[in-house]
């Protein structure tokens, strides 16, 4: 959900859906009548990470569903949680943990749709270190960007029986958004993403080499694979806001028109990343093409239809929560909901559109010099 090493405009992108060509998502709120506004707020700048929620609108997915949208650029300094809790938003993205946290401190937010189905995070060494497992973490240079994002680093330390908060355990290093400190030799390990801060380090050249750094240059720990993989990108609203009259309705025809955005970026990768590229993005196309094929391994395939929650990602991502003191105690009340996403997946099923992506697997992008 980072930058890439350029200035961040955090600007609020307007997106005008008047001229918007049309896409037909059915449901109620279309036609020709007034538009309802509503805004989304991001977690980062306009980039691949959110290519469904642009494509929505360019595609004319939202109007067809009654729906004007306002899409909100993050940053460091932005907390979706914060804007959606104080009626700044209709809707918010964040990882599932950051919107627990702001819940158990009392924020009204409920997860109404969980987009990605698999953890995007890595921490990154370069062979010669000899890590392949989190054990050998210990007495390690380790960074993390911190503001939240630490949790699955965190709990796979704890795992293996290191505290990130015993100096004598491991050296916790605050990382910039970037992987500078990797690429300079001043941490032994570095938190990526697989979407973004990966790639970053393949599209720079090996100063040994004068080539691109290759893949087999690296080793990668997948917290996927570790075991404390936690839910990350969903989409959550207010449960006050939800609970007013019309505004399920509005969520479900918002939700319904956001999927087929990502349906599209599935099925026509390239459109959808010039898309991206014309929302303002001071990313380069490479760097956008790699970062979209990658986010749509973790959203495809969804069993259970695009936007499902499923229980036993739920529960572990609760459950490291708890164990590894990222939250208090369990959520109380009803810290998600299903029905809103399987009205909006069920309605596009019913058209004929492919909300599980069974098939889908990742297309080979080649690696470009600075990700232009």
């Amino acid at each position: 959900m980072r930058g890439f090493r350029r200035s961040l405009v955090f600007a609020v992108i307007t997106l005008s859906l008047a001229s918007a060509c049309a896409g037909g998502t059915g449901g109620g709120g279309g036609g020709s009548g007034p538009l309802t506004k509503v805004r989304l707020q991001l977690q980062w700048v306009a980039q691949s990470q959110f290519a469904g929620y642009y494509a929505a609108a360019a595609k004319g997915y939202y109007k067809d569903a009654g729906l004007e949208v306002e899409i909100k650029l993050g940053g460091p300094d932005i907390v979706p949680q914060q804007v959606v809790a104080s009626d700044g938003a209709e809707f918010g993205i964040a990882w599932v943990p950051k919107m627990l946290a702001s819940r158990e401190a009392g924020a009204d937010l409920v997860n109404i749709a969980q987009v990605f189905q698999r953890s995007g995070t890595l921490e990154v060494s370069f062979k010669e270190k000899n890590i392949t497992a989190p054990e050998q973490w210990k007495g390690k240079k380790v960074g993390t960007w911190g503001f939240g994002n630490e949790p699955e680093l965190y709990a796979a330390m704890r795992k293996v029986g290191i505290d990130p908060n015993k100096a004598s355990d491991v050296t916790i290093v605050k990382q910039p958004f970037d992987m500078s400190l990797l690429l300079n030799g001043e941490v032994d390990a570095a938190q990526a993403m697989i979407y973004n801060e990966y790639a970053q380090v393949l599209e720079q050249k090996n100063p040994k080499t004068g080539k691109l750094y290759q893949p087999d240059e690296l080793n990668v720990i997948d917290f996927n694979k570790v075991g404390t993989a936690m839910l990350q990108d969903h989409l959550f609203a207010r449960d006050a806001w939800l609970k007013k009259s019309g505004n399920e309705d509005i969520a479900t025809r918002f939700l319904q028109a956001s999927f087929k955005g990502w349906v599209f970026c599935r099925d026509s990768q390239k459109e959808c990343v010039d898309i991206v590229l014309k929302a303002g993005t001071t990313l380069g196309k490479g760097h956008m093409t790699w970062q979209l094929n990658e986010i749509n391994a973790l959203i495809w395939p969804s069993p259970s239809g695009i936007g499902a929650i499923e229980k036993a990602s739920w529960d572990q991502t609760v459950s490291i929560s708890t164990t590894y003191q990222i939250l208090k105690g369990a959520p109380s009340g009803t810290p998600y909901r299903t029905d809103l996403a399987k009205k909006a997946a069920d309605a596009l099923k019913g058209q004929g559109v492919d909300i599980n992506g069974a098939s889908f697997k990742k297309a080979v992008v080649e690696v470009t010099a600075g990700g232009n």
